[in-house]
């Protein structure tokens, strides 16, 4: 019987045959340039009128308008004035105009925008400078106007009572309410607040809707339509719902507007 030689596997194949296979070229991304205009003013300089100011930066995957604008200030213009602190959408200090439509800066992806964009500070406010305001004034005042925080009537304070059970189907209802961040976004887009400069906005109704439903504030609706039921209340809404479509919280605005006005409305007539 004739014997095979059994060669050994380095010799069956030439050395060459053995080299992995070069890796086929990739085509070289090309990244997309944003040029991003911030329209400019600073309040304590009214000797320069407002005007536009173009910044060119590379765009970058997950890049937010708040890294864009951090970027533009550290490497272009340490002068740009701009909002922000937690950079998560939860405080709601970073709201501003992008292309006219109020949003966060910290939530927009510059990847869903155009190559060129706008960015203006929200209307209404106080304007500190460039892209900030002072929302915060604003809410305070209103939030002081509407007396937005729990009224018990007592005689007497027991400070060793229990607080009463809440159902949790009210309990979620409030939270719902509660979730508000002041952003600023729903008055901005209020045509109402741009008219009216006592209006309290969806912002302020939807507080007020929030503490209505709350057992353990004793007011009634006598109470609440001294504060709420006017031009500057829920009668000034014009029912645009330009608040309801900007709500980054996506809170139920419409339908708290239409609950509290019911509500007036029922008082006004009696």
């Amino acid at each position: 019987m004739k014997t095979i030689p059994i060669l050994p596997l380095q010799a069956s194949l030439p050395a060459h045959a053995l080299a992995p296979a070069p890796a086929a070229a990739q085509p070289t991304a090309v990244t997309r340039r944003l040029q991003i205009r911030v329209l400019r003013f600073n309040p304590a300089h009214p000797e320069v009128a407002p005007h536009w100011q173009s910044y060119e930066i590379d765009d970058a995957a997950g890049m937010t308008l708040f890294i864009a604008l951090s970027e533009i200030r550290e490497k272009l213009d340490p002068s740009l004035q701009f909002d922000f602190v937690c950079r998560a959408g939860i405080c709601g200090s970073c709201a501003l105009l992008v292309n006219g439509r109020p949003a966060l800066a910290c939530r927009t992806l510059t990847q869903n925008l155009d190559a060129t964009f706008t960015l203006a500070p929200l209307p209404v406010f106080e304007l500190i400078g460039d892209l900030s305001v002072n929302t915060g004034k604003w809410m305070r005042g209103m939030s002081e106007r509407l007396q937005t925080w729990v009224h018990q009537q007592e005689a007497e304070r027991d400070l060793r009572r229990l607080e009463e059970r809440m159902e949790p189907e009210l309990a979620e209802k409030i939270y719902e309410l509660d979730r508000c961040i002041e952003c600023g976004c729903c008055v901005a887009a209020c045509g109402t607040a741009r008219m009216r400069e006592d209006f309290v906005g969806a912002v302020g109704m939807n507080k007020l809707a929030r503490f209505r439903l709350d057992p353990r504030d004793t007011r009634d609706d006598d109470d609440f339509y001294e504060v709420v039921g006017d031009d500057d209340g829920v009668f000034g809404c014009m029912s645009l719902l330009g608040c309801h479509d900007v709500c980054p919280k996506q809170l139920p605005l419409q339908t708290q507007i239409a609950f509290l006005r019911r509500k007036m409305v029922a008082m006004g007539w009696r």
